[in-house]
């Protein structure tokens, strides 16, 4: 099974599509708790759907059970839990969630996990991906960056 991960914060909407279009993604799985953010305006609540059917052809599940709680955002951006917390934090709520279990392997073979951090390092993308990886064993995960914008050209 193939799986690959994806941020859209830091970006442009040309950067996101062309790196999904590289990667090669049959279905984008948002695992956004709140897809409603100004971060990266393509992406919010329904727009990602439509960008992703009319530019490549593939579908896209909005999945809550592998996103983070408020309280464990919020208080890891608040500077009220460490990475390190927070991390055992979310992988403890994705065993009470029973996540291996809830999220059909067919759903991610093939898919891009989709969340707003650019990178994956400190993400709850990464975690979840390497906690079904642990739980299913026979996931190979890829996580992909895009680009950062270009700097505007002076006048």
């Amino acid at each position: 099974m193939k799986l690959w991960t994806i941020g859209c914060t830091g970006t442009t909407a040309e950067g996101f599509f062309e790196t999904l279009r590289a990667g090669g993604p049959r279905r984008l799985v948002d695992s956004r708790l709140n897809n409603v953010s100004q971060l990266a305006g393509f992406t919010r609540r329904d727009d990602p759907a439509y960008f992703l059917r009319q530019l490549l052809g593939i579908d896209c599940v909005h999945r809550l059970d592998l996103a983070p709680t408020d309280e464990l955002l919020g208080g890891y951006r608040a500077g009220k839990l460490t990475w390190p917390a927070c991390e055992a934090a979310y992988l403890q709520l994705l065993d009470a969630r029973r996540a291996a279990e809830a999220v059909p392997r067919e759903l991610l073979d093939g898919a891009v996990l989709l969340c707003s951090e650019d990178r994956p390092d400190r993400c709850h993308r990464r975690l979840a991906a390497e906690y079904l990886q642990r739980a299913w064993g026979d996931l190979d995960v890829e996580h992909l960056i895009c680009p950062a914008p270009r700097p505007a050209r002076k006048r």
